[in-house]
């Protein structure tokens, strides 16, 4: 399956697929096998750079159009 990023209104980035995410160091971050990943946007996120749905309690607004 291709890679598929989709950005979410007022929420993360969800990427789904074959997903290698890496630090500055390039370790690798332990994905646990999974083909669906949230990646915060807001900020706020306890696990960044993973989304904890911290975005609805900060009211994040970002809504994002292709153009």
């Amino acid at each position: 399956m291709p890679t598929k990023i989709t950005i979410l209104n007022n929420g993360s980035i969800k990427i789904e697929g074959e997903i290698e995410v890496l630090d500055m160091n390039g370790d690798k971050f332990d994905l646990k096998g999974k083909t669906t990943i949230h990646l915060c946007r807001c900020g706020e996120s306890a696990k960044k750079p993973f989304c904890d749905g911290a975005h609805k309690g900060c009211n994040f607004v970002s809504e994002v159009k292709a153009s």
